[in-house]
């Protein structure tokens, strides 16, 4: 049945508060990555060897993702039982005020060992909150998005990832053009300060919203798991093992063009900070504007093929890329990471929600999901720089075994991929029963 005016009105609003509502959240949250190789190893972690500070400034970027999961746990439990809308509006919040109290903390210098420490408590508050805006921002796109155009719609809050990406790291560059020492005094907390205003124009944008038409039905007909977790690993553990390994080619891959690339650049290959950071800024805009096109692509030709291709080309790209980057040129330096980002990561990650959710029912849809995708990243994501790095102390700075280790990502989402079925043409699963 297609939409009237009125819903397809209500639609576009929707996807207007999903996408700005996840850029914020993913600007709050990328600061710290950019930040963590240029900053946090000096500020919060000093250490006489510097591999050991930016490892141990990337280890404090792990650590979020393995809280990621109860985040998830706990924000999709209130989803799926209360609403989407009320929980985005907590985690938006937990994520701002969190940010914000990171650029006004004092360094070691002058607080010693309780700097680190609540750096940490800090970047772990943020894990909470965006373990469970992700599922939250992506339903609300998708459940308002009618049937021909979900892969468009669940496109559009993925978007929302290169987007806080693409603001966190232009906010980073314009300060790095204040002197070295105006820069780690305070040039680096404003747009961690700043993130406040963001905030507060995401949550007037999110309150405005009515909850989706798909949890409308559910409640209305009683349809509301009690347990949604329980309910999720009894009737969905299979969706469940599924979205964990096919997020792994999402998001190891992403955090070694993103942000390990950063501190390689500049540390190992001689490339100057501008030059490292301009060519991710390049490449994360050409994925942002990618992203769409290949979710109304995946409309037409399904999610599965979409996804496979973009994993093998993923696979095959592991040793150019690191070829291209050892040419020693700012040229190819930024044509390498949007051949990564823009060109391989963008199919992936622009189905990878919608294809989620249409693997679950609306009564644990919120639960799956962000289970399914925050374990895949804890399992992935947060790690992927801190294993680079330890790769290549390890290996006399070869990059060998850091190509090996993309290669592995693409192939255990390519046999996670394997056990499930386009969902395309699936009608949404209301009940318990799996789109498998």
């Amino acid at each position: 049945m297609a939409q009237t005016k009125e819903e397809a009105r209500i639609a576009k609003k929707a996807l207007i508060a999903s996408l700005i509502g996840s850029s914020i959240e993913w600007y709050d949250y990328f600061l710290y990555g950019t930040v963590a190789a240029l900053v946090f190893s000096k500020l919060y972690f000093p250490a006489e060897d510097e591999t050991v500070g930016l490892m141990l400034a990337y280890a404090s970027f792990a650590i979020p993702f393995f809280i990621r999961p109860l985040g998830g746990v706990i924000f999709s439990h209130i989803g799926d039982k209360i609403g989407r809308k009320k929980t985005l509006v907590m985690t938006l919040s937990l994520m701002g005020i969190a940010t914000v109290l990171i650029g006004l903390l004092p360094s070691y210098e002058t607080i010693g060992i309780w700097a680190p420490i609540l750096l940490i408590v800090l970047r772990l508050i943020q894990g909470l909150g965006i373990g469970g805006e992700w599922g939250g921002a992506l339903l609300l796109a998708v459940e308002y998005a009618p049937k021909k155009e979900r892969g468009f719609f669940g496109s559009i809050p993925q978007m929302g990832v290169t987007i806080g990406m693409l603001l966190g790291t232009l906010s980073i560059s314009l300060m790095t053009l204040l002197p070295d020492e105006a820069f780690l005094a305070w040039g680096w907390r404003v747009p961690f300060i700043l993130s406040a205003l963001l905030v507060f124009l995401g949550l007037w944008i999110r309150n405005g919203l009515d909850e989706t038409p798909a949890f409308k039905e559910a409640k209305e007909t009683g349809n509301i798991s009690k347990m949604p977790l329980v309910d999720t690993f009894k009737y969905h553990w299979r969706s469940v093992l599924i979205a964990v390994g096919a997020k792994v080619v999402e998001t190891a891959p992403f955090y070694i063009f993103s942000t390990f690339i950063i501190s390689y650049a500049t540390g190992t290959l001689g490339f100057e900070r501008s030059q490292a950071l301009n060519a991710v800024t390049i490449a994360t805009l050409i994925t942002t504007i990618m992203i769409p096109f290949m979710g109304k692509w995946s409309d037409k030709v399904g999610r599965k093929p979409l996804y496979i291709g973009g994993t093998i080309a993923m696979i095959l790209y592991a040793f150019p890329y690191f070829y291209l980057l050892s040419l020693n040129s700012v040229f190819w330096l930024t044509v390498a990471t949007i051949i990564g980002l823009g060109i391989i990561w963008a199919p992936i990650t622009a189905i990878l929600g919608t294809m989620f959710s249409e693997i679950f029912a609306t009564n644990v849809r919120y639960t799956g999901v962000t289970v399914g995708y925050q374990i895949g990243a804890a399992v992935a994501g947060g790690t992927a720089p801190l294993i680079a790095t330890a790769l290549l102390s390890t290996y006399n700075n070869s990059s060998v075994p850091v190509a090996i280790y993309i290669i592995a990502t693409g192939l255990i989402s390519l046999v996670a991929i394997m056990f499930t079925r386009e969902t395309k043409h699936v009608e949404e699963p209301k009940d318990q029963t799996s789109a498998l």
